[in-house]
């Protein structure tokens, strides 16, 4: 018999990495995710074991579940034609890409049969986790896939009906300030364009506009107010509605960079030097010749933060409202700030 003492393992996993250092398989993961909770000398201790054992990061996705996963993550949006989504999975994959991983991107259209079949299918092909930007509320099919031991973390929109890691965007807080910038400019008969209310981050903007204008004093005008559009032609319509009104707005504030595009088209076609106002910051936003505010966010760093998440998560179990089976969801919010384009016109 062969003494195999002290030979290398070709292949090390992070369980050996965990034996050799005499700790966790999760304080590993925390470790090499450069997790600061963890002690300065326990993280050396892993360090060294993994460089004595010849642990290689780009092992990490075939091990961080400890079992044998597919080493994908499922990407799932709602409109692949809207840069934001092609940002967000940029920067999904920037982070998981470094851990092994590879992203599997499927688009729903908004629809939530769709994305029930999308998520069945990731889970059947047995992704290693899902990241989600869900199409409605009823996320059952996310729930189910979470409880079956599948990491789910959800994006844009927070998780409804089970606990799960979400990254999201200042919605109300970002569309509370761009109200009040148009208040302050002197603006009191504003317009909004909106998505549906019955997605979240169309109702959060819808409140944050609502409060600002409380603040203010006033209430919004029904007839200033369309929600729906989701498309930019939807959105050039609903603003040229507004637009021909007898008291028309002074300024529109659009829930999102699809409906901005819409509401500038119609402004342009009206003729008008109605301020502009939206939400998402989007290529070419500095040329349009019209004086725009825009609520900005990096949603390259909102798909960092989801990939950051899911990595995480592989690391430490399923996400739990508080039992011992799983660390506790998490919660990171993305902050807004303003940015301005062209020269202000008059009130």
């Amino acid at each position: 018999m062969s003494d195999t003492r002290g030979a290398k393992d070709p292949h090390p996993t992070l369980r050996d990495v965990a034996q050799q250092a005499q700790v966790s398989a999760m304080t590993v993961s925390r470790v090499l995710r450069d997790d600061p909770r963890v002690l300065p000398a326990t993280a050396a201790r892993v360090r060294a074991a993994a460089a004595e054992l010849g642990y290689r990061r780009n092992e990490m996705a075939r091990s961080l579940r400890l079992g044998s996963g597919t080493g994908l993550v499922g990407l799932v949006v709602t409109n692949l034609a809207n840069p934001f989504y092609s940002r967000l999975a940029l920067g999904v994959d920037a982070v998981v890409a470094q851990h092994g991983l590879k992203t599997v991107i499927g688009n729903t259209g908004h629809d939530v049969d769709s994305e029930r079949g999308l998520v069945a299918d990731l889970v059947a092909r047995r992704v290693d986790g899902i990241i989600v930007v869900p199409a409605a509320d009823d996320q059952r099919h996310l729930a189910a896939a979470a409880a079956g031991g599948v990491p789910v973390v959800v994006a844009s929109r927070p998780p409804n009906g089970f606990a799960a890691d979400c990254v999201l965007v200042d919605d109300y807080g970002g569309a509370r300030t761009v109200t009040r910038h148009l208040l302050d400019a002197g603006h009191r008969r504003i317009g909004f364009v909106g998505s549906p209310p019955a997605v979240y981050t169309a109702a959060e903007r819808l409140r944050g506009f609502t409060d600002a204008l409380a603040d203010a004093g006033l209430k919004p005008e029904p007839d200033h107010v369309r929600l729906g559009p989701q498309e930019t032609e939807e959105a050039g319509r609903a603003a040229a509605e507004l637009l021909d009104l007898r008291q028309p707005p002074t300024a529109l504030f659009c829930s999102n960079n699809r409906n901005t595009i819409g509401a500038f088209r119609a402004i342009r076609g009206a003729g008008t030097d109605t301020a502009l106002a939206g939400f998402d910051d989007f290529e070419l936003a500095d040329v349009l010749g019209l004086p725009l505010t825009i609520a900005a966010y990096d949603s390259d760093e909102l798909g960092r933060e989801a990939g950051r998440l899911l990595v995480g998560r592989l690391g430490e179990g399923p996400a739990d409202s508080g039992s011992a089976s799983g660390p506790p969801a998490r919660r990171v919010v993305v902050p807004t700030s303003l940015v301005h384009y062209g020269t202000p016109g008059p009130v």
